[in-house]
């Protein structure tokens, strides 16, 4: 199965601006008058809090802190972070779930295999490591069969910040980037192109580079779509 995914560079964009996006997005996409996007951004910092948070894993309440429906703990968003939310209809993908989060993680494997960096998935721990360090988080939702949240990717991170939290209840010392396994300077213009490829191949789709505003031109009449959701 080969679609086509629009991709959206937001660039640098408040989190609580990006949030209320995803949210229209995935009511657009629930009718069936938007096709599947790929939205990639970096936020100012902040935390954001998932589902199954724990308030005493936020240490400093220093930055701007959301609650919001994605799954997982306690994780924070800076500059220097590559955000990916895939707003993905998972119906003609069987509406499943796990396929959906390995077919993340092998973007991210991937992405960071072509740097030179062995990262892995590690069963029973979300997200994608290096050995014992954690590069990327992942923490989705799904609404209507539609996904929306997704990764975060550190590239160059300053990785101080993740001391303001327990990232997803681990020590804020398991935390790593692009930058520091690698022990140069990398940029996240560099590292998306290759994170496209690597999506394109895992998601078996090609992907459309459009702007925000240029959404609305794809948006399709209404269609209902069979079966209860």
């Amino acid at each position: 199965m080969t679609t086509e995914t629009l991709l959206v560079d937001l660039e640098t964009r408040d989190y609580r601006e990006t949030l209320e996006l995803q949210r229209r997005l995935v009511e657009l996409r629930a009718q069936a008058r938007l096709p599947d996007l790929l939205l990639l951004v970096e936020h100012p910092h902040v935390i954001t809090m998932g589902k199954s948070a724990k308030p005493e894993n936020i240490l400093s309440h220093t930055l701007p802190i959301y609650e919001i429906e994605r799954g997982g703990d306690v994780t924070y968003h800076g500059p220097g972070q590559l955000v990916g939310y895939p707003i993905v209809d998972l119906s003609p993908r069987g509406k499943d779930i796990r396929t959906y989060l390995r077919s993340l993680e092998r973007t991210l494997v991937e992405t960071l295999a072509s740097f030179g960096i062995a990262a892995e998935r590690v069963e029973g721990r979300t997200g994608v490591w290096v050995g014992q360090r954690k590069i990327a988080s992942i923490g989705v939702a799904v609404r209507s069969w539609v996904t929306f949240h997704g990764f975060a990717l550190n590239v160059s991170t300053d990785l101080s910040y993740f001391s303001t939290i327990n990232p997803c209840g681990f020590d804020s010392a398991i935390m790593t980037s692009m930058k520091k396994e690698l022990g140069r300077e990398v940029s996240t213009l560099e590292v998306k192109a290759t994170l496209e490829r690597a999506f394109e191949k895992a998601f078996e789709t090609t992907l459309q580079l459009t702007s925000e505003k240029g959404i609305m031109d794809f948006q399709e009449p209404t269609v209902e779509r069979d079966g209860p959701r």
